[in-house]
């Protein structure tokens, strides 16, 4: 007897094939299993007075009137009754006297300000409490006319 033209290797292929095309139908008749009982109500979440979602409508007396010319987009101008202190109060955190430049902790913002040499009115050290005020420099904030708190 001749053998048979089919090998394992192609019964295997032939049944993973069917397999898979198998799993596909399911997984088709599932979807629309899921899609026929899903409804719009299920789809809807809503937004609570804190911001969370939740699946329950908000309750309509817990709203709030707000009126549209209350609602300030973009950053608030500064007022004129905030008066804005250009000289500042910080340590000296880091110097380096051969490379001319170093940082101060601002005291009020907590930040730290690049300083250089140029800037500075006395000479300044590492721990010393210092004046100064703040410019915008290239990167970032620079101090300027920086000198020793006695």
């Amino acid at each position: 007897m001749g053998r048979s033209q089919e090998s394992f290797n192609k019964k295997d292929v032939r049944n993973k094939k069917d397999k898979k095309r198998k799993d596909k139908e399911k997984k088709k008749l599932a979807r629309k299993d899921v899609e026929k009982k899903s409804s719009l109500d299920d789809m809807i979440a809503y937004v609570d007075e804190n911001g969370m979602l939740t699946s329950e409508p908000p309750d309509p007396t817990k709203k709030k009137k707000i009126k549209a010319e209350d609602v300030q987009l973009g950053v608030p101008n500064r007022e004129s009754g905030e008066a804005f202190d250009p000289v500042r109060k910080g340590i000296v955190t880091f110097f380096n006297d051969s490379k001319g430049y170093g940082f101060i902790k601002d005291m009020e913002t907590k930040e730290s300000v690049f300083v250089h040499v140029n800037n500075v009115l006395e000479e300044i050290r590492e721990d010393n409490l210092v004046s100064f005020e703040v410019e915008h420099g290239p990167k970032g904030l620079t101090a300027t006319k920086v000198k020793i708190i006695k």
